[in-house]
């Protein structure tokens, strides 16, 4: 990339042209940034599996869903401010201040002494999370033209599998060998190394904004936001749908998000700039990333599940029988970001990624009792074929259709939008999973079905094995049905993205030769100027 000066005297970098190789420091950058999101995207991964242990020894297990629900909420509700804050202020200094308390937050939970503590913690843990994932994502965006990016996609989609598969065996490993306190620990190394390299090589221009920041703007878009996440955790568990505390928490969030609007109209500098949504393909692109949110965490959720009880695999070997899912995803997100690089073109593979998840779940649908490991492997490639077309590249189009000025709270907004899918997902399809299991009970063994705990319909591989053979027999066939509905249903919500991909249009990315500089069909004009920024 060649340099030249802005009248600012700022330093500019020109894009590099496609399919040049980009700087060995700016690989040393990626690879830094690869290690803030594997950070957190490892975390409850590893986690989980301490969590029996952790109850054993803190106690509180009435309290332990709040472990989860406190980092998510967290997370949830600051990512759209540290995307803002960076767009403000500069990038580098606040991804900075998100990794420190991340770390904080990881040291405090390893230290916690009662699980009041530990949930504290784990909040201060996900307020900094929330600024990992959007910072690497702003920061690839402002070195990186779009049409380079593609290039990166499978290293992405390398993180996420190696956290996915990764992570229980890490979280086991560390469990019983050095102890729970250390899967909070591990972040530490991992933390400190991602700090001293980001510092060392990535230096963007310092920005120092005149506005005030919009504090009754992200207030309200903190109530909404904590009250939707509240209403997919308790919804159904803690709670029933019609109780007076979801419903409550319904109207609180629908009234603060509506505030929420009217205040972002007014201000200055907005917390979420509405007029981004202005933009067809990221109006679009964003719906189409709450939909993958949506079935993506709702089949890793229920996968797992399936292979334990029915297919008698351990805890461990799903992980790894995931496997297909996450490779098909790497290798497909690889070629479709080279691809990208060469040729500009992105729809296609949005439109057929559309397509594959809405077929992968519709083929998993038909899993049942007498599914072989290999059929539901083969079944998990499509899937995963189908979001490794669409995990980055939903990103990139949301990244190209907004102007620099804004690509923090761009990408904040995709991020923001796929995790909320993915609560919703989990607890939509999560009563869908649980009603069925109940009824298939009830219907194969009448009364006798009542012996299924109330309010999870799911057993551990221990409690299952205590079953008499006639009522594990009808739970085995219950959870089958169920997960056959999770994933016929996922399949029908997964048409609607599909149908959404069509209606994309395939504006020039930026930094590629057919690029220009006037308006994109959605009236925002990104601008085809170069990333500002400085990599030594």
């Amino acid at each position: 990339m060649s340099q030249t000066a802005t009248p600012t005297g700022e330093t500019t970098e020109k894009p590099a042209k496609a399919g040049g190789r980009q700087p060995a420091s700016v690989r040393m950058v990626l690879f830094a940034l690869m290690i803030a999101m594997l950070l957190a995207m490892l975390d409850n991964m590893i986690v989980g599996t301490a969590m029996p242990t952790i109850v054993g020894e803190l106690g509180g297990l009435e309290h332990l869903s709040w472990v989860v629900t406190a980092y998510t909420l967290a997370t949830a509700a600051s990512t759209p401010i540290w995307g803002k804050l960076g767009d403000m202020y500069g990038r580098k200094g606040v991804f900075l201040a998100s990794i420190v308390l991340f770390l904080i937050g990881s040291a405090l939970s390893g230290m916690a002494q009662d699980m009041g503590q530990l949930i504290g913690f784990r909040a201060v843990q996900g307020l900094g999370a929330g600024g990992l994932m959007v910072g690497v994502m702003a920061i690839i965006g402002d070195l990186i033209p779009p049409r380079e990016r593609g290039k990166y996609q499978g290293m992405m989609a390398g993180v996420m599998a190696v956290a996915m598969i990764g992570g229980p065996l890490v979280g086991g490993a560390i469990t019983d060998h050095l102890g729970w306190r250390w899967s909070f620990y591990i972040n530490l190394p991992l933390g400190a190394i991602a700090l001293v390299m980001v510092t060392a090589v990535l230096h963007l221009p310092k920005k120092r904004s005149q506005a005030r920041i919009d504090y009754v703007g992200a207030a309200l878009l903190t109530i909404g936001i904590v009250s939707l996440v509240l209403i997919t955790t308790w919804g159904g568990t803690e709670y029933d749908w019609g109780s007076g505390q979801i419903i409550g928490l319904g109207i609180l969030g629908v009234v603060s998000l509506a505030a929420f609007v009217l205040v972002e109209r007014k201000v200055k500098e907005p917390i979420l700039p509405l007029h981004i949504f202005r933009n067809g393909n990221f109006a679009l692109v964003t719906l189409i990333g709450f939909l993958v949110g949506f079935v993506m965490f709702g089949s890793m959720t229920f996968l797992p599940l399936f292979q334990q009880t029915v297919q008698g695999a351990s805890a461990t070997n799903s992980g790894l029988l995931l496997l297909p899912m996450l490779l098909g995803m790497m290798v497909v997100s690889l070629f479709a970001g080279r691809v990208t690089t060469t040729t500009g073109k992105y729809k296609i593979f949005v439109v057929v990624g559309g397509a594959l998840i809405t077929v992968g779940l519709a083929l998993l649908s038909l899993m049942d009792t007498d599914t072989t490991r290999f059929t539901s492997g083969a079944f998990m490639a499509v899937l995963g074929a189908g979001m490794g077309f669409l995990m980055q590249t939903t990103m990139l189009i949301a990244q190209n259709s907004v102007e620099m000025k804004d690509m923090g709270v761009g990408s904040s907004s995709a991020t923001l939008f796929r995790t909320i899918g993915g609560s919703f997902g989990v607890a939509i399809l999560g009563a869908v999973f649980t009603n069925r299991v109940q009824s298939t009970m009830a219907e194969r063994l009448g009364k006798a079905g009542g012996a299924l705990p109330s309010g999870t319909a799911q057993l551990d591989p221990k409690g299952l094995a205590k079953l008499p053979p006639m009522i594990k027999d009808a739970y085995l066939h219950a959870v089958a049905t169920g997960t056959h509905n999770v994933f016929l249903w996922g399949a029908v919500i997964s048409v609607i993205g599909f149908a959404a991909a069509w209606f994309l249009k395939e504006v020039p990315l930026r930094g590629g030769p057919s690029a220009t500089s006037g308006k994109t069909e959605g009236g925002d004009a990104p601008a085809d100027r170069p990333a500002v920024a400085e990599v030594i």
